[in-house]
């Protein structure tokens, strides 16, 4: 039985999980791809989403087999022991401190393309973004659902006109074109691009939630990944069309140069406000999903009950406002120590990838038939996409490593194994 609301549908689903797929990644991912591979980036991204759907069918299948706000490291739990759910959880919480800054900064830069903005600007907008989450969090779900459907159209719409204002696809750039050998570059471009379909997992905290989970999560995580996949590739097409990339000033005002070159300089407010959606749909479901996972382990016993707490509408509120006020405080320490964005994406991306793969190594025990299949090769990708980040995938193995041995000592200064995991 749920213990949470069943309110999300399909169309909400897909909303969900689209616009969190392509949220704070479409308007500059494609831009830092194309400054390491150039035309090969293209290919990187069908590659990528060839490489992406085994593993969304895995999750897909576990999701509906096993459906709990508890999400990957539920799963994890479930294969491996308490211990993997405890410590794979606090992996995932510990994204708080590089993925959210990121979101943060992607999402201020649009209103610092219009604004003038310093530092301590850039930071209140951040604060506010927070706490507009924050409060569209405390409604039931399926708000969320509906503005970021909303949100999802405004992204479809903004690509569709850029199309059309660019009169896209030109003869000078095909849509495939020959790469020759430039094949090795496609390595270097994955291990950022990997950061446009992290979400997945943040989606399995919302299983519990849906009126008809066997059904509809499964269809809402596929359709979300190819839909979202699709308009990558699209927007990759323009920014190589004209040429918006080569360096980290030119990449991370790919859109505003983009719009400025076809519709003029009034398409500066168009291109702030929808790149600001954007990223903050992106960042609401992992908001979300972070309060999901916290109340889920504050419900089993896990952590303090007191974060098990659910307000009038069945949110876990104050889950929520704890993962509020460690993002508060994240992009305040991002703020002052000037940390890049390309950083904090390798750095969260070994994070994610890391939980992937043992989500894919859990799905290889309790899936049967040709699910396991999928689930294995799906895990042997994840290895594969872990080994090209390369020594940013030190960050995620390292604080992995650091936590296991806090809770091993947890454990021998108690003198007993925990019986609440």
């Amino acid at each position: 039985m749920s213990r949470l609301n069943k309110e999300l549908g399909l169309l909400q689903g897909v909303a969900l999980l689209s616009t969190s797929l392509l949220g704070t990644g479409i308007f500059v991912v494609p831009a830092l791809a194309a400054t390491a591979a150039g035309q090969a980036s293209l290919w990187a991204w069908l590659l990528l989403i060839a490489l992406v759907l085994p593993v969304a069918f895995t999750f897909a299948q576990l999701g509906k087999r096993f459906p709990h706000a508890g999400g990957a490291p539920h799963l994890i739990g479930r294969a491996f022991g308490a211990r993997s759910e405890r410590l794979i959880a606090m992996l995932f919480l510990a994204v708080l401190p590089v993925g959210l800054p990121a979101a943060l900064n992607i999402a201020t830069g649009f209103w610092q393309a219009v604004l003038p903005m310093g530092r301590g600007e850039a930071l209140l907008v951040q604060f506010a973004t927070l706490a507009a989450m924050l409060l569209l969090g405390q409604r039931p779900p399926r708000a969320s659902g509906w503005v970021q459907g909303l949100i999802a159209l405004a992204i479809l719409a903004t690509v569709a006109l850029v199309w059309w204002a660019g009169e896209l696809p030109r003869a000078s750039q095909p849509l495939l074109p020959r790469i020759g050998d430039s094949w090795q570059l496609i390595t270097a471009a994955l291990g950022v691009m990997f950061w446009c379909f992290v979400g997945i997992e943040a989606f399995t905290h919302l299983g519990e939630e849906f009126k008809r989970p066997q059904r509809d999560f499964p269809l809402a995580l596929l359709l979300g990944v190819l839909l979202a996949g699709l308009v990558y590739w699209a927007f990759s097409v323009a920014v190589l069309s004209f040429g918006v990339y080569g360096d980290e000033h030119s990449d991370a005002a790919s859109l505003p140069r983009l719009m400025h070159m076809l519709l003029g300089d009034e398409a500066r407010w168009l291109v702030a406000v929808v790149g600001y959606l954007a990223c903050f749909a992106s960042m609401n479901v992992y908001v979300q999903g972070f309060a999901r996972l916290i109340w889920s382990l504050a419900d089993e016993g896990k952590l303090p009950a007191p974060l098990a707490t659910r307000n009038g509408h069945g949110v876990p509120a104050r889950a929520l406002l704890l993962v509020v006020a460690i993002c508060a405080l994240c992009a305040a320490l991002a703020a002052v120590l000037q940390l890049s964005v390309d950083d904090l994406i390798r750095y969260a991306n070994g994070n994610f990838i890391l939980v992937y793969l043992l989500s894919m190594a859990a799905g290889v025990l309790l899936l049967r038939g040709p699910w396991r299949w999928i689930a294995a090769f799906s895990a042997l990708l994840c290895a594969l996409v872990l080994l090209a980040l390369g020594l940013d995938a030190l960050y995620a193995l390292g604080l992995l490593g650091a936590i296991a041995l806090l809770d091993r000592w947890r454990e021998r200064r108690t003198g007993l194994p925990n019986l609440q995991g």
